[in-house]
């Protein structure tokens, strides 16, 4: 079993490395340990590739990738971003505040850090560089609000991290509010120290009809927020059809309301969704071809035995996976990682106790961490273009926020309650 374990991590790494593509790397490490147990049949992979992709719960994602797209293109981003830059703009760093809400807000609608980090830093970067802001540290701080949107629903991981672990997507959802809150709370605390030692120009304070007309005009785009997560919590819809409420309502709203969305923009919103979509789905598919053939390896087994004597303290457990998953965050992107990861993680986490929902959301909110953090840093890389840095300036840039992430981690992994309690009542039980 340590032989077939070891063979399955050195094709990976060896495939990774040549460059190969992580879902085509997958596929090889299957065919692999199919070959090692002496049991290849490509009619297996053709199966597993196909149940793979045949997952109700997995509509969610073509949805709310689509809404996302519509939302940069038919206004209401630029709306989300507005008010809080109407309230907050004149204070001394306030487009600092103002991107660490706009980040907030855009979370709740979209659920992808690389979307919502180039929507927030194309409106708020030229605006901070021109108001004399760092913009290293302009740059840090857009990316690193950017990383709390796959932790407030609707969530793209939260939906892979349930569909693969076999874990309730409502939960996940419920239970990654306050997560999400305390992380742009830890930000607030970060930016306000850090703005006292910057010399900024500040910007005009609106007027309060500037105030009103923005507030109106944002409406639109602060309800779905409120209708998605709401009809979570009474039960109207599902996660599928949260997404399809989502991506209906931005694409009226876009047509009809902010009339900014017109027919040729559409159509490419419509290319840039299958494009995106096209590209996680076929992930998703390889990605049950590796944890059939891992399971049917019994590597859960053996990782089981690695980590067996920690199952009598679930804390340390937990702890010793937080410090396992920040490195390979590291190296990883988010969706892989999952993918890869929870078929094995999760025996061994309801064996420990360890609340299962509880663990996707603090696994999920570490493995964000990787995005900002290098060699591979898939939204340093958004914002080194957005901001036009080098990448090692975008590092230093993020790094004050990046601890700060890591603290919230650690309060988190410290006390349970503050992500269990909320869910709990969030979700009525």
């Amino acid at each position: 079993m340590a032989t077939t374990l070891v063979l399955f991590l050195f094709a990976l790494v060896l495939f990774i490395v040549m460059g190969i593509p992580i879902a085509f790397s997958l596929l090889a490490c299957a065919v692999a340990l199919m070959f090692h147990m002496g049991e290849f049949d490509p009619q297996i992979v053709a199966q597993r590739l196909v149940a793979g992709g045949a997952n109700f719960s997995l509509m969610a994602i073509p949805f709310f990738i689509l809404a996302g797209e519509v939302m940069n293109a038919g206004g209401l981003s630029q709306r989300i971003v507005d008010l809080p830059l109407k309230l907050f703009g004149h204070v001394r760093g306030g487009l600092g505040y103002v991107a660490i809400v706009a980040t907030v807000i855009m979370a709740s609608l979209s659920g992808s850090a690389v979307a919502d980090t180039a929507a927030i830093g194309a409106i708020l970067i030229p605006m901070m560089r021109q108001a004399g802001y760092p913009i290293l540290t302009s740059a840090g701080l857009v990316a690193a609000g950017g990383i709390i949107a796959p932790i407030i629903p609707p969530s793209m991981p939260f939906i892979i991290f349930g569909v693969t672990g076999n874990v309730s997507i409502f939960r996940l959802f419920m239970g990654g509010i306050v997560p999400g809150l305390i992380m742009g709370a830890g930000l607030m605390i970060t930016w306000y120290f850090h703005n006292k030692r910057l010399d900024m120009r500040l910007q005009a304070r609106a007027s309060w009809p500037e105030v009103w007309k923005s507030t109106v005009s944002s409406l639109w785009a602060l309800a779905l927020p409120v209708i998605i997560i709401g009809g979570f919590r009474i039960g109207v819809f599902t996660a599928t059809e949260a997404g399809a409420v989502a991506a209906s309502y931005a694409i009226l709203v876009g047509f009809l309301v902010y009339r900014e969305l017109k027919p040729g923009a559409f159509y490419e919103v419509l290319v840039n969704t299958v494009k995106t979509v096209g590209v996680v789905m076929f992930l998703v598919a390889t990605a049950n071809v590796s944890a059939y053939l891992m399971a049917l390896a019994e590597l859960p087994n053996a990782v089981a035995e690695l980590f067996g004597p920690l199952i009598e303290s679930p804390r340390l457990l937990m702890l010793t996976i937080m410090l396992f998953t920040l490195f390979v965050g590291m190296v990883m992107d988010l969706s892989p990682a999952i993918l890869i990861l929870v078929p094995v993680l999760m025996p061994l986490v309801r064996r420990a106790g360890i609340d299962e929902t509880y663990f996707g959301i603090l696994f999920t909110l570490n493995l964000c961490i990787g995005l900002i953090t290098p060699p591979v840093g898939n939204v340093l890389n958004v914002i080194t273009g957005i901001a036009r840095i080098k990448f090692d300036e975008a590092a230093r840039g993020v790094f004050p926020y990046l601890c700060a992430h890591i603290v919230v981690l650690a309060i988190l992994v410290a006390w349970p309650n503050l992500t269990i309690v909320p869910m709990r009542f969030m979700v009525g039980r």
